[in-house]
């Protein structure tokens, strides 16, 4: 019994990371729409692909998006100043972003944040089929995001 859990463990341990592999080879694998969670903040993300090939990131959908006195949430934070009164649900967060296939990876591009109203260097690349791992940096400093698939 013993050494069938092993060796199940085993597979799992060798199999998942092949599997994330898999979705990485193809730079389209990344369209799609996405659940994020930043900081307690939901929004749904929608990724296409752009004519010049590279992919955009934006916000279809807030959690919470209106103030408190019931107006639409705009982008108030946002460095241009032109895109400040944009609604907080259709603001662009990532564009650009362009796929190495030597890496397997997506990159290239920033990704902004607007509850702080920064752009930092952005990468991409699947954990698992579902789980999109994002990494923002700026002057060696990251942060990790995970988005979670939820249609292709």
């Amino acid at each position: 019994m013993k050494k069938l859990i092993v060796t199940i463990l085993c597979a799992m341990v060798f199999c998942v990371p092949s599997m994330a592999q898999g979705i990485n080879d193809k730079a389209d694998n990344i369209i799609g729409e996405y659940l994020t969670d930043r900081g307690g903040h939901k929004s749904k993300v929608r990724v296409t692909k752009n004519a010049n090939g590279t992919y955009n990131a934006q916000v279809f959908w807030v959690e919470n998006p209106n103030d408190k006195d019931g107006k639409k949430r705009k982008d108030v934070k946002n460095p241009d100043k032109a895109l400040r009164n944009v609604d907080i649900d259709k603001v662009v967060i990532v564009e650009g972003l362009k796929y190495d296939a030597a890496k397997k990876q997506w990159g290239g591009a920033k990704i902004y944040d607007p509850t702080k109203g920064i752009k930092v260097n952005a990468t991409a690349e699947f954990e698992t089929a579902d789980k999109l791992k994002l990494r923002g940096t700026i002057l060696g400093v990251g942060v990790t995001l995970y988005w979670t698939r939820i249609k292709k």
